[in-house]
């Protein structure tokens, strides 16, 4: 099995990056704004199944504490890159600062290409005003991220070989943030199997990966944790690399969800849920810690008032409820690493999802399901247009994906389509794993997802 590579631009704000990813991805990932500074994160995107695309955030002030954490973020996409692509607005002069980024790139040892974006504008510098940056010239290219000029050349020297998971192998990636026990459990899922296959540990710039077999089936556990040196965690920023997150999610069947039993959830754990959901992967949200919680009052970790025969374990699954309505789907369970408890239960669940994103629904089935809907609860419309939806079919399976085809269905309210899901996983509910839909209309050429 290959892992994707990673190719990531990095440059000074408004050079284009995010225009770019954009393009390369065939869709709009990344907010793209004439204000520089606009991507504040790492944006991602698999390219084709062959690699995958990091938009780093804009070089800014290193004395503001913000932009600070922003350059480490481009630290950390050249060190975990494979392939490097320093892009510049090919309209300016380049300066102390794109000098300092290539100068970066170059020293990593890594593959580095330069982008000289914007070129389909008249004020478009000539090559040799680059040389100096120390970029080879057969490794410059200029490109226009609005007309598309010189992307197909570029395209020749990225990763062309599509990667797919055709294996029997069930890979679960530990998502979650620093210091949450991400370690502590992948050492003691390492030591609960019937039988290693072989153990291979990361280096810093890769994922630390075991490989078990559990009831006669092989799985590779994915742990992201560890990659980050210690001395760069400060007091009061989060230290979280999304690079490496993100490879793994992407190359992960399943993915476990930490949160810390003793720490409220932050946004940051709601975007990680978010991100394993948008991958189409399957969810588990595991609880680590809860050994903590058995003789904990409500109030230590969750600012509620105890009450009568309530635990701190059901004040804690009240607020995952809460926090993370968005995964009504998604499994919980309370672990302990420290103590062992439930944690062999995790191999349990990853077999089970496993099977459920593999489910394949009878047509008829659903369409049974898609006309009580209608008739229980016909969709609305504007005045005198209303979407018809008129048969439902499953297109794919890892994940589950149903497509709705009927007349003007892009009036279908947001609402309704949840409704839809809700009914099907009334009879199927796909424990553990999204399912997608797409909406076709018959009258239109046009789809709505």
């Amino acid at each position: 099995m290959k892992k994707l590579p990673i190719v990531a631009l990095i440059g000074q704000t408004n050079a284009g990056k995010s225009s770019i990813l954009n393009r390369m991805a065939k869709k709009n990932i990344a907010i793209v704004a004439r204000e520089e500074g606009t991507t504040r994160d790492n944006v991602m995107a698999t390219i084709d199944n062959s690699f995958i695309l990091i938009d780093t955030a804009g070089l800014k002030d290193p004395t503001d504490d913000f932009e600070a954490s922003i350059q480490e973020q481009i630290a950390d996409a050249i060190d975990a890159a494979d392939i490097i692509l320093v892009t510049l607005d090919s309209t300016k002069y380049f300066n102390h600062k794109d000098a300092k980024i290539s100068k970066d790139a170059l020293k990593s040892g890594k593959e580095v290409y330069l982008l000289l974006n914007k070129c389909d504008l008249a004020e478009s510098l000539p090559i040799e005003e680059f040389r100096a940056l120390g970029i080879a010239p057969e490794k410059i290219f200029y490109i226009s991220a609005t007309t598309g000029q010189g992307f197909e050349k570029l395209k020749d020297v990225l990763p062309k070989e599509k990667i797919s998971n055709n294996s029997d192998k069930l890979k679960v990636a530990l998502i979650g943030r620093p210091n949450v026990g991400k370690s502590s459990l992948f050492n003691t899922l390492s030591e609960k199997q019937q039988a290693i296959v072989s153990s291979k540990q990361g280096t810093t710039r890769d994922i630390n990966r075991v490989q078990i077999k559990y009831k006669n089936r092989e799985l590779e556990i994915l742990d992201t944790a560890g990659l980050r040196k210690p001395g760069k965690r400060e007091v009061g920023i989060e230290k979280f690399s999304a690079i490496r997150t993100l490879a793994a999610i992407e190359e992960a069947d399943i993915c476990c969800l930490l949160v810390d039993a003793t720490e409220p959830h932050s946004k940051l754990d709601q975007s990680l849920a978010g991100q394993i959901v948008e991958a189409g992967k399957g969810i588990i949200m595991v609880v680590t810690k809860a050994d903590l919680l058995e003789n904990a009052e409500p109030t230590n970790f969750f600012g509620e008032e105890n009450a009568k025969n309530r635990t701190a374990a059901d004040f804690l699954l009240d607020a995952l409820e809460r926090d993370f309505n968005f995964l009504p789907f998604a499994p919980v369970i309370l672990t302990s690493a420290k103590t062992g408890h439930n944690v062999t239960q995790l191999f349990e669940l990853a077999l089970q999802i496993d099977a459920e994103r593999h489910t394949e629904v009878k047509t008829s089935e659903l369409n049974k399901i898609l006309n009580d809907a209608i008739v229980s609860h016909p969709p609305a419309g504007l005045k005198n247009t209303r979407p018809k939806p008129k048969y439902i079919v499953q297109t794919d399976t890892c994940p589950p994906w149903f497509v709705v085809h009927g007349h003007d269905m892009g009036l279908l309210h947001w609402s309704w389509k949840r409704f839809l899901e809700r009914k099907i996983r009334e009879k199927y509910p796909f424990i553990g794993t999204p399912i997608m839909f797409s909406y076709r209309s018959d009258n239109k050429d046009n789809i709505d997802k």
